[in-house]
């Protein structure tokens, strides 16, 4: 097992092609061809981490957050990146962060928020745009079966539950062909008439380099003629936060207690609760003020998040009860989703949950 065969596993559970332009996700330390000994999964990669990768015998710690997030100028081991990073080189542990690519798929961060909390009926609270693209292209009748399965295999012609994809026959094409064409058809220098298919297809944004790479290794001409279009759409399977409800309706107290058991937490911080019952509730692990207004257009009863400053909740304006549950808490069964999933994927290898609780705020 090496790096690039994790990578490939995560890529199918988050893509980093749907993480935020902000992020810093993917392989922050190490190589792709590196030999995986064990695989540790934390919520944090911190100095105490690396220890416990190097006491597990794990050369490789899969993050949630990513330890590098902004520009490193020095390594003097004076901050804790600093001695992070220092220590993974030194050791040769890798280390790849996934963060708002699991946060931007409905079975990751937000999704488990879900699970746990028991709520119904999910949806995504801001979909992504814009993340299906069209291929057209056309190829010889002969050749359309061949292209077709391999668009097929590279991950096209699907979304979600639907298969998009069609062939219509366009007529006559023309070929030019000479002794160095690919492939060569009919005389040198003499043009040549066959029936041409167009192939319409559709595919996620994130598959486009591997459905181009199928393309040119599968079709017989020596240049390929396609187009690729970006169509507008909202995706109900990626964008970040989540919506649900409970099965039974609860009164603010009782959910709040839940959240507290749920999560771990003697505080909530929260805006002024209102006496009616709660089904409807948004959620979004770690930094949520920017949902705000998103959780309340989706008529939430409850916003369930992290981070808020203290303007924040004045938000709220009687149409919603925000809480604040913290970012650490929010977030603190990510790592079990990421060991569940590689799990099955990785039945008989090496991989270690960390223990180490990585939260940084302490409560008196």
């Amino acid at each position: 097992m090496i790096v690039n065969d994790f990578i490939e596993a995560i890529e199918e559970l988050a893509p980093s092609y749907y993480a935020e332009d902000f992020d810093n996700t993917g392989l922050l330390i190490g190589e792709n061809s590196m030999e995986v000994t064990g695989a540790l999964i934390t919520l944090d990669a911190l100095e105490s981490v690396v220890d416990e990768a190097i006491e597990t015998r794990c050369n490789l710690i899969i993050s949630f957050h990513p330890i590098i997030f902004t520009g490193l100028k020095k390594l003097n081991r004076k901050s804790y990146v600093e001695r992070v990073v220092h220590k993974a080189i030194k050791h040769d542990i890798a280390i790849y962060a996934m963060h708002t690519a699991l946060d931007n798929v409905s079975n990751g961060v937000n999704g488990m928020i879900c699970e746990k909390l028991g709520l119904k009926n999910t949806s995504v609270l801001i979909p992504k745009l814009k993340t299906i693209k069209k291929l057209t292209t056309y190829v010889p009748k002969a050749s359309a079966e061949t292209v077709r399965n391999a668009l097929f295999e590279a991950g096209g012609g699907s979304i979600g539950n639907y298969d998009l994809c069609s062939f219509n026959s366009q007529g006559i094409g023309t070929f030019n062909g000479n002794e160095n064409s690919n492939p060569t058809i009919g005389e040198p220098g003499k043009t040549q008439f066959e029936e041409e298919i167009q192939i319409n297809l559709t595919f996620s944004s994130h598959l486009q380099s591997k459905i181009l790479k199928a393309l040119f290794k599968s079709h017989p001409y020596e240049e390929v003629a396609y187009e690729v279009e970006t169509l507008e759409n909202k995706d109900q399977h990626r964008g970040i936060g989540m919506l649900g409800e409970l099965e039974t309706p609860l009164g603010i107290t009782e959910v709040l207690s839940l959240v507290k058991e749920v999560f771990k937490t003697k505080v909530i911080r929260h805006s002024e609760l209102k006496d009616k019952a709660i089904k409807r509730i948004a959620v979004l692990g770690g930094s949520g003020a920017f949902a705000i207004e998103n959780a309340k257009a989706a008529k939430a009863e409850l916003y369930i998040t992290a981070d808020l400053k203290y303007h924040d909740f004045y938000k709220a304006e009687n149409q919603i009860i925000l809480a604040d549950i913290g970012h650490y808490e929010s977030e603190q069964y990510t790592k079990d989703l990421i060991h569940a999933y590689l799990t099955k994927k990785f039945p008989n290898f090496a991989l270690v949950l960390s223990n180490i609780n990585t939260n940084p705020i302490q409560y008196y």
